[in-house]
């Protein structure tokens, strides 16, 4: 087990120093209080390739290099996103800010105005960021399923107040197989019914929030791959990353699902914490142990840790025994080694916390100027996934005008979840199955089997815009359009 070492002198601020996980700097107050100072060149952020050990074998992924050598990027209180983009990964590239809200043409999608970034160039970025959890990753091709991803931390001076301990636990599924031959073996695939059989249909309570439209003994489909590895910080919990805190210490969890197909318990064990942002954005505080994430989704969990023990924090997948995650242990507690199954199979990942999530700064209360209705649709065979109807890029794009109060309703008619993504918007949940209820402002919403969601957004940020289910599968075959402005060419 790889772990983070404590210093020699225990004081509570080199204790938080040393135990940040995933590369996240400390600063002190004094550094909080005092400006940054300006930059003439931006920060260096490197996409490339590496070999990753995964159970005992060695595989060649993509990677995403900040200027320390470690993944991402943190930036301290007030620092601009002025970022010097290399891509030296030996291909074509381009990285999206998931969450961050940039000028559309430095938003990192491949629209004709904005292109992939051809190997040995390098493309700047400068725009304000927006504090909280957000990750980056690729909009190439399917690199996102090749690792070409990281965390996107964005602190506030806030955070630096909480004295808390950061760790920043980011969730990959992963196979020895390319991307390519993946989607090959859906897209040739003559049954609905998935290879593993077992774990991949679940029957659903029609009382439950994720599937209020479905009736009893209907089944939702959950996992289109099988894959040979679940990741948490690119380890397996056959060797997990242990997290050394202070005896007693209070952290914040910072939680990221950056899998291209797979959807998590997060369980924290012996533990309990206290949600306080969803996608980066603040809510009020929820209490819980037992955490749906959904694909492209982070949550930011505070915890006070009970003593001097080890405790583990599992990330469990919807509808399988399979888990990965890491453990915060308190200096020279023992780690002991953790089955990489669980008891039993995960339910369905639902939108149970979704229903007690409440925006610290809601959107001001106004009816909306347009509504737009999506249907969401597709199958398992065929392997196409599509919105209203059309498939990508041969849609027609979804109009808004400047100051507009935006609602977009999101109808699912197949039997499986979809993690929609708005580029460039932050947007409130507003109904789930058309129970109505004043929700959390995020990015990304997890709209349930044959049920609905509605979210709204004011129209801010004049561009083009791609809105697309974040299953990396279902947007390849089609499940992406576009949010246009007018004037926007």
């Amino acid at each position: 087990m790889r772990e983070k070492e404590m210093p020699t002198l225990l004081t509570r601020r080199q204790i938080l120093a040393a135990g940040v996980a995933m590369a996240v700097p400390f600063l002190t107050k004094e550094q909080v209080a005092a400006a940054p100072e300006p930059r003439t060149a931006g920060l260096r952020l490197t996409a490339g390739t590496r070999t990753l050990a995964v159970n005992g074998k060695p595989a060649r992924v993509f990677g995403l290099v900040g200027p320390n050598g470690s993944p991402g990027l943190t930036l301290s209180p007030g620092e601009r996103f002025h970022v010097e983009l290399v891509n030296q990964a030996g291909t074509s590239t381009i990285i999206h800010w998931h969450g961050q809200l940039p000028p559309w043409k430095q938003d990192g999608f491949p629209w004709s105005q904005t292109p992939p970034i051809p190997a040995g160039e390098t493309r700047s970025y400068d725009y304000a960021p927006i504090a909280g959890t957000y990750w980056m990753h690729s909009h190439q091709d399917m690199q996102e399923q090749s690792l070409m991803t990281a965390p996107l931390i964005v602190r506030s001076a806030e955070d630096m107040r909480a004295d808390r301990q950061e760790v920043v636990l980011m969730l990959h599924d992963f196979s020895f197989k390319t991307p390519e031959e993946l989607l090959a073996d859906k897209t040739k695939s003559k049954s609905a019914m998935p290879k593993s059989g077992m774990g991949n249909y679940m029957n659903v309570d029609s009382g439950s929030m994720g599937a209020m439209n479905m009736g009893p003994g209907m089944a939702k489909h959950l996992n289109d791959i099988d894959f040979d590895a679940f990741l948490a910080n690119d380890r397996t919990f056959a060797d997990p990353e242990v997290i050394r805190t202070e005896p007693g210490g209070r952290v914040r969890l910072r939680l990221i699902n950056a899998a291209s197909s797979t959807q998590f318990w997060i369980d924290l064990g012996a533990l309990s914490g206290t949600v306080v942002a969803v996608d980066g954005r603040p809510v009020r505080p929820v209490r819980g142990s037992r955490l749906p994430l959904a694909m492209a989704q982070r949550l930011d969990v505070l915890i006070d840790l009970p003593g001097k023990g080890s405790y583990p924090i599992f990330a469990q997948v919807e509808g399988k025994r399979a888990r990965t995650g890491i453990v915060l242990a308190a200096s020279g507690a023992p780690v002991s080694r953790l089955a990489a199954e669980a008891g039993e199979d995960a339910p369905p990942v639902d939108l149970s916390l979704e229903g007690r999530l409440e925006a610290v700064t809601p959107l001001a209360p106004r009816a909306p100027d347009v509504t737009h209705r999506v249907i969401l649709a597709g199958s398992m065979a065929p392997y196409a996934w599509s919105l209203n109807g059309e498939y990508w890029p041969n849609v027609t794009p979804l109009m808004v005008g400047v100051g507009q109060r935006v609602a977009i309703e999101m109808l699912n008619r197949t039997m499986m979840a979809h993690p929609m993504h708005l580029h460039g918007h932050a947007f409130q949940v507003f109904a789930v199955n058309g129970a109505r209820f004043t929700g959390a402002v995020r990015d990304t919403v997890l709209v349930p089997p044959m049920g609905s969601v509605t979210i709204a957004f004011d129209a801010d940020n004049p561009g083009r815009w791609a809105f697309h289910c974040h299953n990396l599968y279902h947007m390849m075959t089609g499940m992406i359009t576009e949010l246009r402005y007018p004037a926007i060419i």
